[in-house]
């Protein structure tokens, strides 16, 4: 596997776009369209949310209908969410003029939104987005980086990936981009993600392996706990790579699953990392668990703890609220029997022994904890399963872009 340069439009016959609609925000890009000149077989995971956007009820129609998708177009600003029968009219109006500038079928349209929920979309803008976005279409790497900016709402940075492999002889290459910053605690899988990749892979294969890899890195982040009504993740794939079709678990599925693991990891940790108001990347990994499934809870209750992201921030080796959250995790284990360790570029330093606070360097240990990147490594010794968790830290910006979202 190799990491190239571009995003959703480094595979073969996908082309992407930009505009400044006016959805919501004034003087910047808030639609992208990402558009495939051949049919595609479709993927997707979406929000366990009951309360599901209108964006949401569409694309998994279209997944569940288990026919072909051609174009993804995403608005952010509003979330198209808790909008009833105007959002779904919405969905129709953007997928019905995706057709015709498109000369595709409505069924065969994506869509996604971001931002402010209970507001109601403009139809006349989003529209005329659509027209717009459809004169602006282009390959290449800066298509691939407009595209990943215009669906940034409080993200601070773009997030976008590709990479090649190798099926059968062939050369193919898988592209992504995502955005998400807060409102992330996916369970599906606000995160947004749209894959798109020249595989010859049937609509099941490429559901099962997407299904399988968002569960170790997705469905591993924590930003504020806040499973937000719009998670979605997309994934398109033309075959214009023309190997030989992936209709089975063969030796081609498995290189092309660890592709797409290593891509939605790579993305799943850059959000974490770009959580609001964020200053760490804040990684929680647990070894030596009973089972999997108990590392799992293990790892996403410390690192979705208020109280140990404070202390992350805080660079304060308050060791005591990582064994709490441990503990209150619902999984039993013997507390005597935990190490935890702080470790970032600056050194690693045992903060917890057999279920103690041990004496250890309170200078070394804020050394640790001052690095952008921070892993808390809590052993368990009672197994051999791991599981590994992202977050940021819990900072007053936060609470400052939250309180005035709407404005």
């Amino acid at each position: 596997m190799k990491v190239i340069a571009g995003g959703v439009t480094a595979p073969k016959g996908f082309l992407a776009a930009d505009t400044a609609a006016g959805i919501k925000y004034q003087g910047r890009t808030d639609m992208a369209m990402v558009y495939s000149e051949a049919d595609c077989t479709v993927a997707g995971t979406f929000t366990t949310n009951v309360v599901k956007a209108a964006p949401v009820i569409w694309d998994r129609d279209v997944v569940v209908k288990g026919g072909s998708a051609r174009a993804i177009i995403v608005n952010s600003g509003i979330a198209n969410a808790c909008t009833g029968k105007e959002g779904m009219d919405i969905c129709d109006a953007t997928a019905k003029a995706a057709a015709q500038v498109l000369s595709i079928r409505p069924e065969q349209v994506c869509i996604g939104s971001t931002g402010v929920i209970g507001m109601q979309i403009p139809k006349d803008r989003i529209v005329e987005g659509v027209k717009v976005l459809s004169t602006k279409l282009e390959s290449g790497e800066e298509a691939s980086l407009r595209a990943a900016k215009a669906i940034m709402t409080t993200d601070t940075v773009h997030k976008m990936i590709a990479v090649e492999i190798e099926l059968s002889g062939k050369t193919v290459t898988i592209g992504a981009m995502t955005k998400g910053s807060g409102m992330i605690h996916p369970n599906m899988c606000t995160m947004l993600c749209y894959i798109t990749t020249d595989a010859a892979i049937t609509n099941e294969m490429l559901q099962k392996a997407l299904s399988a890899s968002i569960q170790d890195s997705y469905n591993m982040i924590s930003v504020d706990g806040d499973t937000s009504t719009n998670d979605t993740c997309l994934a398109l794939a033309n075959g214009l790579a023309q190997n030989p079709v992936i209709d089975c678990e063969n030796e081609d599925y498995r290189t092309f699953c660890e592709a797409l693991d290593y891509i939605n990891i790579y993305l799943a940790k850059k959000m974490a990392a770009d959580g609001e108001g964020a200053t760490h990347l804040y990684e929680v990994i647990v070894n030596g668990a009973a089972s999997k499934e108990k590392a799992v809870i293990l790892a996403k209750s410390v690192v979705g703890s208020s109280l140990c992201k404070a202390a992350i921030y805080g660079k304060d080796a308050n060791c005591g609220r990582f064994m709490c959250a441990l503990g209150y995790a619902g999984v039993v284990f013997d507390p005597d029997l935990v190490d935890i360790y702080f470790e970032s570029a600056a050194g690693s330093v045992l903060v917890v022994s057999q279920g103690s606070a041990p004496l250890f360097d309170e200078e070394l240990a804020v050394a640790v904890l001052s690095e952008e990147a921070v892993t808390v490594r809590c052993e368990m010794h009672e197994g051999e399963a791991t599981a590994t968790a992202w977050g940021c830290d819990l900072t007053y910006d936060y609470v400052k872009i939250n309180a005035d979202y709407r404005s």
